[in-house]
């Protein structure tokens, strides 16, 4: 799958410029389909081309005009196509991090140490974005009042399947870290 229905989608939720749409990204889609802005605003460019979205320019005075992007009735047919066709097989985990953890018996433990404490504290701001970002959906309602009246449950469920993913991220980061100290000094590199 490209990028190209992850911005689709990200315009269900209505008109959007190219930097709210990597905004959007951000806190939604990134957690499973991450995307640069320069991709967003390639596919952009190319959705536009194929008409399956339309681009207005705003006006801007003392800055440069933007482009606001909308879907079109054939970006919303090709969109909901794409939601019902099956899936091609589930989602590698490709992670260079893992990787390195596997050959981490011939590193440097302290090395190996600040690589997971990074990832940790990666998880811990995305798991914080997304948990303000739920806490601005839901607007005070509980979630089942949520999900039984909001427009649309897509985006929120998604946004669930990031927080889940950060926080089993954080649970595995503490778990290395607990098995590196542990271990203590049989990590020494050969």
């Amino acid at each position: 799958m490209s990028v190209k229905y992850a911005v689709l989608a990200a315009l269900l939720e209505g008109e959007a410029s190219g930097y709210q749409l990597s905004k959007i990204f951000d806190v939604s889609s990134a957690s499973f389909w991450p995307a640069t802005p320069q991709q967003l605003y390639r596919e952009l460019e190319r959705l536009a081309g194929d008409g399956l979205i339309r681009a207005r320019v705003v006006r801007q005075e003392r800055r440069p005009d933007k482009r606001m992007f909308t879907l079109t009735e054939a970006g919303r047919e090709e969109l909901r196509a794409f939601a019902v066709a099956p899936t091609r097989r589930p989602t590698a985990l490709r992670d260079e991090l893992m990787i390195k953890i596997q050959a981490m018996d011939d590193a440097d433990p302290a090395a190996t140490r600040e690589l997971i404490e990074e990832r940790r504290t990666w998880a811990r701001g995305r798991l914080d974005r997304f948990e303000q970002v739920r806490e601005r959906l839901l607007d005070g309602r509980d979630e089942d009042d949520y999900l039984r009246t909001a427009d649309r449950v897509g985006p929120y469920l998604t946004l669930m399947g990031g927080i889940a993913f950060e926080r089993e991220n954080l649970r595995w980061c503490d778990r290395a870290l607990a098995v590196l100290d542990r271990r203590g000094t049989r990590l020494s590199p050969r």
